[in-house]
């Protein structure tokens, strides 16, 4: 259903590939679909034609084409995760939320100045937290975002709303972590948390081991929903 893309960095002076899925007929809305530490892969992919077929124009920008080109790997493959993992660690994310910056100028370009959202996974869960908290994007959803805790200083800037998905067990987000992230967003009126008992990363993961069926059917299934209301 997809293509690749190129979108202009917010400098002008480069650009960076894209995945984009169309939907029939005029898109509603844009959806910003922000990548786990695997790239751009089929379950990133997949999750964009999804969006497209419920009526979203879906963007899954290659954020580390400055340090890879066309990162595409497999969670369940024990020397691509490793390989995923090197290149997290060489990835700045203050210069991937300037490069979803200039996603979302892309999206609302390609929507007409409609609205646009982003749901971000794992390294995409805490970019699509940042991005609320510093971009004007018009709502946000992260799954399983890991190191938010250390973002809640930001949670001031958040203006517009935010879903976040928790795994109660998840292996890169400590108890401590998820408690620091409940003290600090539970009261904010702009963030809604939802606990997910038991579950472990990767839970929402389109293919492979880590999903959990019933899990990321209720986690989309209340994303679908959040935007619906905030994107239309």
């Amino acid at each position: 259903m997809g293509e690749m893309k190129s979108i202009e960095t917010l400098s002008g002076n480069e650009s960076f590939p894209a995945y984009v899925a169309a939907p029939d007929g005029t898109a509603k809305a844009a959806i910003i679909v922000i990548q786990e530490i695997f790239g751009v892969n089929k379950g990133i992919r997949a999750k964009c034609d999804t969006w497209a077929k419920a009526g979203y124009l879906a963007i899954a920008p290659d954020l580390f084409w400055r340090v890879n080109d066309n990162t595409d790997l497999d969670a369940d493959v024990p020397e691509e995760f490793q390989t995923a993992l090197d290149l997290m660690n060489k990835f700045d994310q203050d210069q991937g939320i300037r490069d979803i910056e200039a996603t979302i100028h892309f999206a609302r370009q390609s929507v007409d100045g409609g609205k646009v959202g982003c749901v971000g996974y794992c390294l995409g869960g805490r970019l699509a937290f940042m991005t609320a908290a510093r971009t004007d994007i018009n709502a946000s959803v992260g799954y399983y975002g890991v190191g938010i805790d250390g973002l809640l200083r930001e949670s001031h800037a958040i203006a517009h709303d935010v879903m976040l998905h928790i795994p109660t067990a998840d292996g890169f987000v400590s108890p401590e972590a998820q408690a620091a992230m409940h003290e600090g967003l539970d009261d904010h009126p702009k963030v809604t948390l939802h606990d997910y008992e038991g579950l472990d990363h990767g839970f929402a993961a389109e293919f492979g081991a880590r999903r959990d069926e019933a899990a990321a059917n209720l986690a989309d299934s209340r994303t679908a929903e959040f935007f619906k209301k905030h994107l239309g």
